[in-house]
């Protein structure tokens, strides 16, 4: 109560200000000389002396503008002077093109467009040029336009950013969850899957984006645990009095002519992705049955639907947007599972199946409040519930192996079922005030809700006697029949409040030289984790076939020879602190030179308590306190007005997650164990970033940036020694460090006579260099320096965009990706004396090419159909490992998991009323 008490006294204490202006932007051509760029045109608001001038692309922008009508004059020396009206709204951007000549233009030829400031492409692409900080955006302007529909897919289509189609995660310059954070309009967002650090970015569709960028480079205004970026979600508010409904239908390629296709017993308990619990977990032995159930319904389906409004209560504006959506898919993978120890084969499936059935249902409502001119209110909440039901399968065909299984090693076989639900809220609540004309106050406040179960996890363990015509239980343990039940909640309140105040003789454009920013961040998160094993012991046991284990677990057969098992719940608590204040300074010499400096003091305490079973005593505790000071300087130099240098560098932080500390093991289904470390320490990171802009002409760019990396105490998820297919988080060495070079190009290549753009590519390229030491717990064959964990060395981007620009648009965009190879784990001697011989070398997640195609096409001035095929080729998704032949000394390349995802093929409708 205490916590919340702070946040609401820091909310209230600032609602007495805010502030929301808009822009105008736009472009000048010259219609004397073929509608070239007209650059040093003048710019003025009639009645005023604000005003700018075109630069040499013919741009120009006049931003910090009070909404409200206004005629802005267009003029150059020896040409007609033009008036054109326009009507500012808060918190968007105009853009008004004008052709200029020796005689005004007509009113067809003035292009005028009203969209939400962070959602033109125009408005963005300035925004980079003049920005001190490397950042790059993306927003719903283009994203329409190439025919993204999530912020995942958005992410890709910035230089040095890729998705691992094995994981999900994003990852910048190479480096993963782990390194970076995201946030929602500034405000730190929970992971709908608690064993990641960031949400899944797919949960965000495109009805609900503003925009999304990406900061490379670190500013002290936000959290220090990061590295190699921050991904900002900028949702979308009211922009239009209008309402859209948008309707999907496909299907994966995989799951076309697939009979039986499989979901788990769990399944029938969850409604819409629901899950109503029928019997408590241990009566679920007896009432519940052990075998999934067919499905013949196997169509992807999608409903998205969104509109606003604005109205006026008490005489106040309020503006109103709501979204949501629902959608179910289906997909199916086969391939192959091996695990080795000590470089003999430890288990063998070649048929391993994968069913998954995923729901996703987001509720989305974003409130505008205007109190007056200075001042602004906001509103945001966001609900998602995500469910995956998973029928995992490997042995079916009697060839599956597990070494040293009784009752023996040959013919086996493993089913698990799982379902699993995450329920997520986002609430935030933000002002803006505008002080006086040279003091800006911003704050937010938010509170975040994560509640994720798996209710009635199955798992079987058994051995196909074909001969014989039966399949009996396997027994090393008395929990390999079994179900079993988890849940994590998660309550975050966190806070900022910031200040900016410009001061400083004025220059010509009337621009202050310094800019003051100060402010404070609140982050609390806690979490209750549990976990509850019920094992049954069924040695000697047998059934017909594999799908007839309910026939053994009966009321009868308890009485004659089962025994229950009970085990004591795995639990933990954790909590995370984090209290911060930083100042900042943006300064500008001159006109070419400016730049921001500043520092952060962060507190962050991270604690974790914890009854586990596979921990010596079962209880324990730890404890992390770091206090430190991270700086950050941000320059940029203009060598003219196409072109930019800039240069970044900081020191920031990885702080380890909960599950990463928590000794708490989770089985996957292909049997691998991970595991935390509660010696784990954060790791310290110095950044430094080179870059060179040129902006050839209007949406067209061409960059190159160099960037190096120092990480102290790198964090990595490696094979543990003495045990197979265990996992654990672990400080490898003392000293990482990463080189990269990274190029971006992103021009037209067909234009229109209005010099509008028809086809379009965009390409980056990011390669990389890494390089860490390891500690002797992780040497084995004289190897003592290895790659970082996670992190592919090169990366490659790459799409071309068609847009008709015609009344009726016809937009077509093919994207293709490739990252190259990464580590899955590293890997660690089992024996020190023998290393050479006795080890678990690293599991390597293979390269590969992913190619998507989108298709859209507006039918009337309403309705759009659009066609979409992702993962188009279908690459085989592997993962390898080297083995050492013991008697003959011989390395081969294994595959030690391989599969292939299929292709998704879709087709919408959306309506706009």
């Amino acid at each position: 109560m205490k916590k919340f008490t702070v946040l609401l006294m820091l909310l209230v204490g600032a609602m007495s200000y805010a502030q929301t202006t808009g822009s105008v932007v736009g472009k000048l051509t010259d219609k004397e000389y073929n509608n070239e760029p007209l650059a040093f045109a003048n710019v003025i608001i009639k009645g005023t002396t604000t005003g700018t001038t075109s630069d040499f692309d013919g741009l120009y922008s006049l931003e910090n503008l009070q909404p409200g009508e206004l005629t802005l004059i267009f003029s150059f020396v020896g040409y007609e002077t033009q008036e054109i009206p326009v009507t500012i709204v808060a918190g968007k951007v105009v853009e008004i093109n004008v052709p200029m000549g020796a005689s005004a233009a007509s009113l067809s030829e003035v292009v005028i467009t009203t969209t939400t400031k962070r959602e033109s492409e125009t408005a963005l692409l300035l925004e980079q040029k003049k920005a001190v900080l490397i950042k790059e955006s993306i927003g719903a302007e283009r994203l329409s336009k190439i025919g993204v529909s999530d912020a995942s897919a958005a992410t890709e289509k910035i230089s040095g950013v890729t998705k691992s189609e094995g994981s999900g995660d994003i990852y910048i310059r190479g480096l993963g969850d782990r390194y970076l954070s995201t946030t929602l309009n500034g405000l730190p967002i929970p992971s709908d899957d608690v064993n990641n650090k960031n949400i899944n970015l797919n949960l965000f569709s495109t009805n609900i984006i503003e925009n999304v960028g990406i900061s490379k480079t670190y500013a002290t205004s936000s959290y220090a645990d990061q590295s190699s970026g921050n991904v900002d979600i900028s949702s979308k508010g009211y922009s239009s009095k209008e309402f859209d409904i948008q309707l999907s239908s496909g299907y994966n390629t995989n799951v076309l002519g697939k009979n039986g296709f499989k979901t788990s017993i769990v399944s029938e308990d969850a409604t819409f992705g629901f899950h109503k619990k029928q019997y408590a977990l241990v009566d679920l032995i007896t009432r519940q049955g052990w075998e999934p159930v067919n499905t013949k319904n196997i169509g992807n389906y999608g409903i998205k639907l969104s509109g606003g409004t604005k109205f006026d209560v008490f005489g106040k504006q309020v503006k109103l947007f709501a979204a949501g959506s629902h959608s179910k898919s289906y997909d199916y993978r086969e391939g192959v599972f091996k695990s080795y120890r000590s470089n003999v084969l430890d288990n063998s499936f070649n048929d391993v199946e994968q069913y998954n059935t995923r729901t996703s249902s987001t509720g989305y409502v974003d409130l505008g409040l205007k109190l007056d001119d200075n001042n602004n209110i906001r509103l945001t909440s966001l609900s998602v519930n995500t469910s995956n039901d998973q029928v995992y399968e490997q042995g079916r065909n009697g060839e599956g192996y597990v070494f040293d299984q009784d009752p023996k090693e040959d013919g086996a076989f493993v089913r698990d079922q799982n379902f699993k639900q995450t329920t997520m809220l986002v609430n935030q609540l933000a002002g803006t005030h505008h002080i006086s004309e040279k003091n800006e106050l911003k704050w937010a406040g938010g509170f975040n809700y994560v509640f994720a179960q798996e209710p009635n996890r199955i798992r079987n363990e058994a051995n196909i006697f074909e001969e014989e015509g039966y399949v009996q239980y396997a027994h090393v343990g008395d929990y390999q029949q079994r179900k079993s039940s988890q849940k994590i909640e998660d309550t975050e309140y966190n806070a900022f409040i910031s200040d900016a105040i410009e001061f400083g003789k004025l220059d010509e454009d009337d621009m202050s030289p310094f800019k003051l920013h100060v402010g404070a961040d609140f982050r609390q998160k806690d979490r209750v984790f549990s976990s509850q094993f019920i094992g049954v012991r069924a040695r000697g046991f047998q059934v017909p076939d594999v799908d007839s284990f309910s026939l053994t677990f009966t009321p009868d057969n308890f009485e004659n020879g089962l025994v229950l098992r009970e085990g004591v719940a795995d639990r933990y608590d954790a909590d995370l602190n984090i209290m911060a204040g930083y100042a900042n300074l943006d300064f500008g010499i001159n006109k070419r030179f400016s730049g921001n400096a500043g520092v952060r003091f962060e507190r962050d305490e991270i604690n974790v308590l914890w009854d586990v079973n596979n921990y010596v005593g079962r209880v324990g505790q730890t404890t992390k306190e770091y206090t430190g000071l991270y700086p950050s300087v941000n320059l940029k130099y203009e060598l003219n007005e196409k072109q930019y240098l800039r240069l970044a560098s900081s020191l920031t932080q990885t702080l380890p997650e909960f599950k990463e500390i928590a000794p708490f093991e989770y089985v996957s289904p292909t049997g691998r164990i991970t595991r935390g470390t509660p010696t784990l320490e954060k790791s310290d990171v110095f950044n430094m970033d080179l870059k060179y802009e040129l902006f050839p002409t209007k949406g067209e760019l061409i960059s190159a940036t160099g960037f190096f990396k120092q990480i102290k105490n790198p964090i990595n998820l490696a094979q543990s020694r003495g045990s197979s297919g265990v996992f654990e988080y672990q400080n490898t060495g003392d000293q990482a460090e990463v080189f990269g070079l990274e190029l971006e190009t992103r021009f037209d290549l067909i234009k229109n006579d209005e010099e509008e753009s028809l086809l379009n590519f965009n390409a980056n390229v990011t390669k990389m260099w890494f390089n860490q030491d390891l500690y002797e717990n992780y040497q084995y064959k004289d190897v003592t320096e290895t790659d970082l964990q996670g992190a592919s060395d090169l990366i490659l981007n790459g799409s071309l965009s068609y847009n008709s620009n015609t009344e009726r648009e016809f937009n077509t965009s093919l994207t293709g990706n490739y990252s190259s190879d990464k580590i899955f784990a590293l890997g660690s001697p089992e024996d020190f004396d023998n290393s050479d011989v006795l080890y678990n070398d690293q599991i390597i997640e293979k390269g590969f090419v992913t190619l998507d195609l989108v298709v859209s096409k507006e039918i009337t001035e309403n309705l759009q159909i659009k066609f979409v095929g992702r993962n188009l080729l279908n690459p085989e998704i592997e993962q390898t490992q080297l083995i050492r032949d013991i008697p003959t000394g011989i390395e081969t390349n294994e595959t030690v998991q391989s599969y292939k995802k299929g292709s998704l093929l879709s087709l919408s409708l959306k309506y706009t009323f």
